[in-house]
């Protein structure tokens, strides 16, 4: 697979957590892009940290509002009936347990559910955003991610970058299969027919328990 389709299979197989009604909050890169691939009937409130719930696409050039961003300070537009409020009352919501879902990439998630999305040490980038607080408000944490990074592994035994937070993540979508995140370590519930299991264990640096009910990923 190339670059493009890696990327829409993770998006393609992240549409499938989403259920109508969901408040959901998307992470930068590959999570902006499950929005367009939600099921028939399916249609979710998008919240932003800085301050808006009932986001929608981006803005083409002739739609631009310069008070209208998203977190990232993309330039966006809403739909009909969307509320604008302080980044205060946005961060209430996250904290409040009222984003049913958030979906955000990785660095490197381990075998308990660690999670490091912001820092490379000796690199400037950008701070994590919200991502603490969704990590720790959200009811459900997903991540949408490639599965290694120049060949390397990013689902680790032990995460060597910065955390974002501990024990939070609930289920890891990459264009080899679904992880899940258990008690008993991960468990591989689904994969894509491209790949064997051998292949996904060589590429994940983390003992994979595979699931008696393993199955082809959705699409």
């Amino acid at each position: 697979m190339d670059k493009n389709e890696i990327r829409e299979v993770i998006a393609k197989r992240g549409a499938y957590e989403l259920h109508d009604g969901d408040v959901v909050n998307l992470g930068i890169g590959i999570p902006t892009l499950i929005p367009n691939y939600l099921r028939p009937g399916v249609k979710v409130l998008l919240q932003s940290e800085n301050g808006l719930i009932g986001m929608d696409a981006d803005a083409e050039e002739h739609e631009i509002d310069v008070d209208l961003t998203n977190a990232g300070g993309g330039y966006i537009t809403k739909i009909n009936g969307a509320a604008t409020f302080c980044s205060a009352t946005s961060f209430g919501l996250i904290r409040g347990g009222h984003v049913d879902v958030t979906i955000l990439g990785a660095m490197e998630v381990d075998e308990k559910g660690d999670l490091a999305n912001w820092m490379v040490p000796g690199r400037k980038v950008s701070g994590m955003g919200g991502a603490m607080d969704l990590l720790i408000g959200a009811k459900r944490v997903i991540l949408a991610m490639e599965h290694t990074a120049k060949g390397s592994p990013k689902i680790v035994k032990k995460c060597s970058l910065p955390l974002t937070a501990k024990g939070q993540v609930n289920r890891i979508i990459t264009e080899m299969g679904v992880i899940d995140v258990t008690d008993k370590g991960l468990v591989l519930i689904e994969i894509h027919p491209e790949f064997s299991v051998e292949q996904v264990q060589a590429a994940t640096e983390a003992t994979l328990i595979v699931s008696s009910e393993l199955k082809p990923m959705q699409q």
